[in-house]
């Protein structure tokens, strides 16, 4: 497929005006419109590319808010793509496990496929095993978002909005949603969300990236080591519902205080690995406040690659690509076979609608949905 590359007339002519106050580095920070194809239904699909000063690439679709491409250095200064993905379109809508896209309404699961808020019972669509996944049937990695480039002096953005009618995979309330990814200089891509809505409903947002920090499709995760700043986690039932508990870490595989290599308890005969197959849990953020703070860092040895998630959020959903079983053939021909990714979904707890004793994830029409997340890359 051929890409016709165009920069953004704007951009360029903000560009033009300042060239000549320009340093070195500034004309580094780019971004730059590829088309992609279209939809089923004819809707036309960008991809953005954001390039910082430091050579870092981000390439994000209009269509699902999707990452396809992340990259970053390594301890040798080669820069390597860590995000799971495909070379083209098709490939997307053909069906996926939600690689590198934006999650909602309601991230993660949702029991049993309803809730009741302020004495009404909203049945919403279910996807997996009679409960909702990740926003449902069409939920926001489905559909194409309104794109809008922005050219900072030190960053550049992409700013995504969508409008979810009232009723749309079941929810209450017309939901105004919007992503802004930025890339500044520092090898940090923010995603700030928000939300407003004219109806009380429930909202849950976060990016479901699949990490390799090897490199995508450069083998499976296991040996990567892991950091997360929870002291307890939410134990689940047979279909991955949180039971309403919050279980502590300490003595068990899901202790990740201090680092621990991801492979070394996944196979343990511990009855939560068994019914996760493997790591598939939502860890309680040691976290005080609304400011931003560590949630997880995890580091590749071969590469040096460090990967450090700030969050605002309460919890973080640690995925090992449990299901991931090579039939998808990812970008360049490599195939994404059993734990060749990792995800780390910073978000409310799952199924908090029905769970009084969690944080709130409803939203009032008189309120604004506000979070941030940052992905920092090192090396060491």
């Amino acid at each position: 497929m051929t890409f016709a590359v165009c920069s953004i007339t704007s951009l360029c002519m903000v560009s033009l005006s300042h060239a000549a106050h320009s340093t070195r580095d500034e004309r580094k920070m780019d971004i730059t419109k590829e088309h992609f194809g279209k939809t089923n239904d004819g809707q036309d699909v960008d991809v953005f590319t954001l390039t910082n000063k430091n050579g870092m690439k981000v390439k994000i679709m209009n269509y699902g808010g999707i990452i396809t491409e992340l990259r970053v250095p390594d301890k040798d200064g080669t820069m390597g793509d860590v995000v799971l993905g495909f070379d083209s379109l098709q490939s997307y809508l053909a069906g996926h496990p939600y690689f590198g896209c934006v999650v909602g309404r309601y991230a993660n699961r949702i029991g049993k496929a309803k809730f009741t808020l302020d004495g009404v019972e909203y049945k919403i669509t279910a996807n997996d095993n009679g409960n909702q996944l990740h926003g449902g049937l069409k939920g926001f990695d489905k559909v194409v978002w309104k794109a809008e480039p922005v050219k900072g002096k030190n960053s550049v953005s992409l700013k995504l909005s969508y409008r979810s009618k009232d009723g749309e995979e079941g929810y209450p309330g017309n939901l105004s949603a919007k992503v802004v990814y930025t890339l500044g200089e520092k090898n940090e891509l923010k995603m700030e969300y928000s939300a407003t809505t004219d109806k009380r409903t429930v909202v849950n947002l976060t990016n479901h990236a699949y990490f390799n920090l090897a490199g995508a499709g450069n083998g499976d995760i296991l040996g990567h080591e892991l950091m997360i700043d929870a002291n307890r986690f939410t134990p689940v039932d047979s279909v991955l519902i949180p039971t309403g508990e919050l279980r502590d870490v300490q003595g068990t595989p899901m202790d990740f205080t201090a680092p621990r290599i991801v492979g070394e308890r996944v196979n343990q005969k511990d009855e939560q690995l068994r019914l996760g197959l493997g790591y598939d849990h939502n860890w309680v953020l040691n976290r005080k406040g609304n400011s931003l703070s560590l949630a997880a860092r995890v580091y590749e040895p071969t590469s040096g690659r460090m990967l450090e998630v700030l969050t605002k959020e309460p919890g973080i959903q640690f995925y090992c690509g449990n299901f991931l079983d090579g039939t998808k053939i990812g970008k360049g021909g490599k195939v994404y076979k059993y734990r060749y990714g990792f995800c780390l979904e910073t978000q409310h707890f799952p199924d908090s609608p029905n769970k009084p004793d969690f944080p709130s994830t409803v939203l009032d029409p008189r309120k604004t949905y506000s979070t941030t997340t940052i992905y920092r890359f090192s090396t060491k």
